[in-house]
């Protein structure tokens, strides 16, 4: 699972399931999401982390995505306990309810570094 952040129009979002664009609001979304594998006890916490991070990075043939000497401090602090929590659209809440339906999803981002800079968070 990777976040393909497409946004699209609230109107695209209002239509019948069959009709309507797809995905659910990725970026919010995501962690939470694949958190509940490792919640339930499906997939050890570092292979989630990996599937977002080196994978991605390996297949596209980057050297991001891993901690290493001399490689750009792009960090995500989060909290895997913290019930998932944002602010959500009429849109947002109409895709997520039919894709999450029931679902309790843990796991918070805290504070994003992007090169050793933080643009999220405290």
């Amino acid at each position: 699972m990777v976040s393909a952040h497409a946004p699209a129009p609230a109107e695209d979002k209002r239509l019948p399931y069959d009709e309507a664009a797809p995905g659910a609001v990725g970026l919010q979304t995501l962690l939470p999401a694949l958190l509940t594998f490792h919640h339930e006890g499906r997939i050890p916490l570092i292979d989630l982390i990996r599937t977002v991070t080196s994978a991605p990075a390996d297949l596209m043939g980057l050297e991001g995505g891993r901690l290493a000497k001399g490689a750009p401090a792009d960090l995500v602090l989060f909290d895997p306990q913290r019930a998932a929590g944002h602010r959500r659209r009429q849109a947002d809440l109409q895709v997520e309810e039919f894709a999450l339906r029931r679902r309790r999803l843990q796991g918070k981002v805290l504070r994003t570094v992007v090169d050793g800079r933080t643009v999220f968070g405290v």
